[in-house]
């Protein structure tokens, strides 16, 4: 049992409100009838359609889709509530970004779904770090654009010991060391990686370790699905500053995370030149890892792409799926018997606790670890399909 945090819902406009009870479980704005007066709905409608996710409601048996910066706003994606007219709640979204809820997030509202939007879900750096502690002799690691602490998290919960940090947003930077309190705080930088004495910073904590992983994901803001991006945008070009930190430091093994589009990213010549520049410090590429959350014990549909390099020249395979779609940790084992809310609500968090109904929710509430529910749901899927 543990005090629920951040358990507040989004305010709702009144033709949000209208909208909003039309929308079935599983539905989006196709649900919504003409007679609801909104523009965007209607350029909606005359541009064709747009992705089924708009104006989405969640069903309780299926994971979510992906968790965006966006998870505020009922026109940009699919969290609706299952049950509730409401946009899905703070601690719902880190719920289902499988942060424990022990989790604290800095900074205004705005803020903290930036950084939930942006993180790698623990549960996937879990299994990510275990596939690569097999190739690694220690366990001190780096953390570039490190976000709230998602990666470092997964990483940690596996034995990894994050010795060095650095992120330019001081409220994601505050909700990292907040969560992970490093032992050594100076090392663990709120700034810009341009910045060379930033760099050499994080080179000379690692000198003092035998640091074996770099991680870390580049601002993605100027990657688009579609193949487009702006060469001009500085955001496409920060890969450099994770090339040159690697570099500096000489890990065995570096992981850079990033959204599939990077890969169609000018018809591909943007992640060969990524690959390019690795390979001339050293590194060998390991076939590109295309990793879904929901096969990790996630109970969302998050797909991302990860680059990992190795310094001994070897290959370096992903970690083996958990779970396949039959299987999937859903929407009601992650937030099932949370206190109800309206629109616009918070819950208290200070007046009662609250108890885990679901193998999921006994880790989010660290019950049991990462590891015990990983054993717990991967044994209960073996069983169910050999029932089926």
């Amino acid at each position: 049992m543990t005090l629920l945090l951040n358990h507040t819902a989004p305010k709702f406009s009144e033709l949000e409100k209208q909208m909003v009870k039309h929308i079935p479980p599983g539905g989006n704005w196709k649900n919504i009838p003409e007679s609801v007066p909104s523009q965007r709905l209607a350029q909606i409608r005359r541009n064709g359609g747009g992705r089924t996710t708009y104006y989405g409601r969640l069903r309780w048996d299926k994971p979510s889709y992906t968790i965006s910066t966006y998870f505020n706003r009922i026109g940009n994606g699919c969290f609706v509530h299952p049950e509730q007219d409401r946009l899905i709640s703070i601690r719902e979204g880190a719920r289902l970004q499988s942060f424990v809820d022990s989790y604290e997030f800095a900074g205004s509202k705005g803020s903290i779904y930036k950084q939930i939007g942006n993180a790698v879900p623990p549960l996937l750096a879990y299994a990510i770090a275990t596939a690569l502690k097999k190739h690694t002799g220690k366990s001190d690691m780096i953390d570039l654009f490190c976000g709230a602490g998602g990666l470092s998290e997964g990483f940690r919960m596996t034995g990894f010991n994050p010795v060095s940090c650095i992120e330019i947003d001081k409220n994601f930077h505050e909700s990292y060391m907040q969560n992970l309190k490093p032992k050594k705080p100076t090392s663990f930088i709120c700034g810009d990686i341009c910045d060379a004495i930033n760099k050499k910073k994080i080179a000379e904590s690692a000198s003092t370790h035998s640091v074996d992983v770099i991680t870390g994901g580049p601002p993605c803001q100027g990657f688009s699905l579609a193949g487009w991006f702006d060469k001009e945008d500085r955001r496409n070009l920060l890969f450099k500053e994770f090339v040159a930190t690697v570099a500096l430091v000489s890990p065995k093994i570096f992981i850079m995370e990033n959204v599939v589009g990077m890969l169609s990213m000018d018809k591909g010549k943007f992640v060969e030149k990524i690959i390019s520049e690795f390979e001339e410090i050293g590194y060998h590429i390991s076939p590109i890892w295309k990793l879904n959350a929901a096969d990790f014990g996630v109970p969302q549909k998050r797909k991302r792409v990860f680059l990992v390099g190795s310094s001994a020249k070897s290959e370096i395979s992903p970690p083996e799926k958990i779970l396949d779609e039959e299987n999937y940790v859903t929407v009601r084992e992650a937030i099932y018997g949370l206190p109800v809310l309206d629109a616009g609500s918070s819950y208290d968090e200070s007046n009662q606790v609250i108890n885990a109904n679901s193998d999921y929710q006994r880790y989010l509430q660290e019950e049991i670890s990462a590891s015990d529910f990983l054993k717990l749901r991967k044994k209960g899927a073996i069983t169910q399909k050999t029932i089926a």
